[in-house]
């Protein structure tokens, strides 16, 4: 097989009407779900684990096996799932590169220098990170269960062709379209084809979708996941990746991501609101439970980390140790969290938002 040239951007003669009617619905949902990122004080802590969970389901199409429960455990103690130490620290590290291309997007813009940047940190210490991380490879690579090139599914472009390809995919993000979300499947579809990474390339791709919403200013806050969809969806994900290299069918990917946005943007509006509430409800029950000026305090860190220790607990709030382990005595009495694991020798004990946890997990 010899290796694929991608289609220059803008795509021309592209059949609009197979897909103007989820246009008009995907942005509407959209739309729907930043109204509700709009209306809530801080989105970033209220909806911190669908963060994590993003980043754990985006690992997962890569081929990690882990869960979010297991990666709050362990970044409550490390030494809890510490045969999963690879996968999760993987998953860790998902969730600092899209913290990093947030915090960078003003100085470097929506840029190959950012994209460089979140891949170096996706790789850091794990699986990959011997693979020219933050740089594009300078060899050539093929897709597919055999190590032989002439049985590969995909073969992405000669290292030579991909600082042009990406160069013209670049220009295009800056480019105005005709629909954003349409613009947004357009770039995905040929970062993927472009493979520009020796590794990490899905996962950097996924990252890409909530951050180029977010640039565009779609979205007021970069919290848009679409990974469950293509989790849930993994073989049709393909397929339609596929489709667009082998015979140039835009048109089925672009419907077959429309439909994906739509789906999570709905599946997102309901955990959000169920999310919302519960912060409004625990936020009295907390007042209420404890009569402390550290209420609210003590709120925001239980929905940033639903699975934790009182030494983290001291440590993250800065609420003397003394007053916090009233605290979590008064919560623990109110049933506001429970306790996971009981503390045993120098074992810390681990305590349990589960609320959080039922609609999130």
């Amino acid at each position: 097989m010899q290796p694929f040239k991608p289609h220059k951007l803008p795509i021309k003669n592209l059949d609009w009407t197979r897909f103007i009617h989820l246009i008009g619905e995907s942005n509407r949902e959209v739309a729907r779900f930043d109204g509700l990122l709009q209306s809530m004080q801080n989105p970033g802590v209220l909806l911190s684990p669908l963060t994590t969970q993003e980043a754990v389901l985006s690992s997962k199409i890569e081929g990690t096996q882990v869960t979010l429960q297991e990666v709050l455990e362990f970044e409550a103690d490390p030494t809890e799932h510490a045969e999963k130490h690879d996968d999760i620290e993987e998953v860790l590290n998902y969730r600092k590169a899209m913290h990093y291309a947030v915090e960078n997007l003003d100085k470097v813009s929506f840029s190959g220098r950012l994209i460089k940047g979140v891949h170096s940190i996706l790789l850091d210490g794990v699986r990959g990170e011997n693979k020219d991380r933050g740089n594009f490879r300078s060899g050539q690579v093929h897709i597919g269960k055999s190590k032989k090139i002439e049985e590969a599914s995909y073969v992405p472009p000669a290292p030579h062709d991909i600082a042009d390809a990406f160069s013209n995919l670049e220009k295009y993000c800056h480019e105005t379209e005709k629909d954003d979300l349409v613009q947004l499947a357009i770039i995905h579809a040929q970062f993927e084809i472009i493979h520009p990474f020796w590794d990490g390339n899905g996962r950097v791709g996924r990252i890409i979708l909530p951050l180029f919403l977010y640039f565009k200013k779609v979205l007021t806050s970069p919290m848009f996941y679409l990974s469950a969809y293509f989790e849930k969806n993994r073989d049709e994900y393909y397929q339609y990746l596929k489709g667009v290299s082998e015979k140039n069918d835009w048109e089925s990917w672009i419907e077959y991501f429309l439909q994906a946005v739509v789906t999570q943007a709905k599946e997102n509006v309901i955990k959000a609101k169920a999310i919302h509430s519960l912060y409004d409800q625990k936020k009295n029950r907390i007042v209420g439970l404890t009569h402390s000026q550290f209420a609210i305090k003590t709120l925001d860190f239980l929905f940033s980390y639903p699975i934790f220790t009182s030494a983290q607990f001291v440590k993250l709030t800065g609420i003397p140790q003394g007053t916090a382990l009233r605290l979590l005595s008064k919560l623990k009495q109110g049933e506001v969290i429970t306790e996971m694991r009981t503390k045993k020798g120098r074992s810390a004990m681990i305590y349990l938002f589960p609320k959080l946890l039922k609609i999130t997990g």
